[in-house]
């Protein structure tokens, strides 16, 4: 009860606000690690929160799961039909060589770890993060395409990511049966198969069900939001029944939705959006009132070395790699690969693996949160300033940006 207080505490007050700190550069991410961190250094560690709890697990899960299904309800799936090429690449092309780049990178800094533990933190910190990257995906001045690209990557790369990670953590525990080849192989099966048909079946019929109910005026105004919500729900559970992934079923159910009901305005996903803000909020306070004040003893060199490459080198150097060919120019390929915060789906798979006491579990955890902390402050205060910077390139070239939102200027590069 304590923890609660305080924590609605902050949200009221964060809520109150949100504002002038919005333009200050500070999202929500920091303010509510901030606060989670000094609450839980006052506090001396006695919130009463466990990091290994399942309330920790589902909240994180579901804060995700709620945003993930909103940010695909609300794509323009005319500019995404006309642009499947970009976030293609970043998924088929950059995501295996982000797993590899880490794997690389782990095992130079790490040579005491196991391989299996390497590659298990390697998977942990690949997939992006669709709520911290949200100001830069929503922000009209970044071109449609760009916008497109890292919202769909975002929106699928950790539901990818999960074969690897359970492959790897099954290693690591040394509880794998057969051979790593057909488990990676029949996890991708299971994980993208049935988290795929759980969010057409649950998106698409919810979708379809809401554009009858409202032609035929059945809808009482206030069941319209509680409605999307359990269309998210009904997605999310359903992938978890199957054993599927819930993060792809949500995004798929998301888009799902949007086809089925024609309804693509802010309106109709509304307090499904907040509902997963609130929930984030939650996340971050536990993540900064726990797992940090649990990572700090821990922190080395080869860890803070490791969380800098995984935000830069690690992403970005894919992110090149994919979009060769593409047309894409250096300015944009630059600002693609540094927006690849990690957040909420690293914090997952970390809780994860520390719940299961994966071997090196206080180094690999140590990582995520010291990678997952500076990813919320560095891609936090560089959201407005490099958006800005971007748009003024893009606008310094001929063609006008508004009206063919998914294309580049076809001239040099300043």
């Amino acid at each position: 009860m304590i923890a609660l207080l305080l924590g609605t505490v902050v949200l009221v007050l964060f809520s109150a606000f949100s504002g002038p700190l919005s333009r200050r550069g500070v999202t929500s991410a920091m303010a509510f690690v901030l606060a989670g961190l000094i609450l839980g250094t006052v506090s001396g560690g006695s919130l009463g929160i466990g990091l290994d709890s399942a309330a920790a697990e589902q909240i994180t899960e579901l804060a995700l799961v709620f945003l993930l299904f909103t940010d695909a309800a609300r794509l323009d799936l005319g500019v995404l039909r006309r642009s499947l090429g970009w976030p293609g690449r970043l998924l088929l092309i950059g995501l295996p060589l982000t797993l590899l780049l880490g794997l690389g990178a782990g095992m130079l800094l790490f040579p005491d770890l196991p391989l299996a533990s390497v590659f298990l933190l390697s998977a942990m910190l690949c997939a992006t993060d669709a709520a911290l990257g949200q100001r830069v995906v929503e922000d009209p001045a970044v071109p449609g395409q760009v916008r497109q690209a890292l919202n769909v990557e975002s929106g699928l790369n950790d539901g990818i990511a999960v074969p690897f990670f359970l492959v790897s953590l099954d290693i690591s525990l040394a509880t794998l049966d057969g051979n790593v080849r057909s488990a990676v192989a029949s996890a991708i099966t299971e994980q993208i198969g049935w988290g795929v048909l759980a969010g057409v079946v649950m998106g698409g019929a919810g979708g379809y069900l809401l554009r009858a109910a409202r032609a035929r005026d059945w809808f009482l105004s206030e069941w319209h939001q509680p409605f999307t919500l359990a269309v998210a729900l009904g997605a999310f559970s359903a992938a978890g029944t199957l054993g599927g992934s819930v993060f792809i079923a949500a995004f798929v159910g998301g888009m799902a939705f949007r086809w089925s009901s024609g309804a693509g305005n802010v309106d109709t996903t509304r307090f499904t959006a907040e509902a997963g803000s609130v929930l984030a909020a939650g996340t971050w306070m536990i993540f900064g009132s726990v797992a940090v004040l649990i990572a700090l003893p821990h922190i080395t060199w080869q860890i803070i070395a490791y969380a800098v490459l995984s935000l830069t080198v690690v992403r970005m150097l894919p992110v090149a790699a994919a979009m060769i060919g593409s047309g894409a120019r250096w300015p944009t390929l630059a600002f693609m690969g540094w927006f690849g915060p990690r957040g909420l789906a690293s914090v997952v798979f970390g809780l994860l693996a520390f719940e299961r006491e994966t071997p090196y579990a206080t180094t690999l955890l140590t990582t995520v949160v010291v990678t997952v902390g500076l990813s919320v402050f560095a891609h936090g205060f560089t959201a407005m300033p490099f958006v800005s910077a971007y748009h003024r390139w893009f606008e310094a070239h001929p063609g006008n940006p508004r009206q063919n939102p998914g294309r580049e200027p076809d001239v040099p590069a300043r």
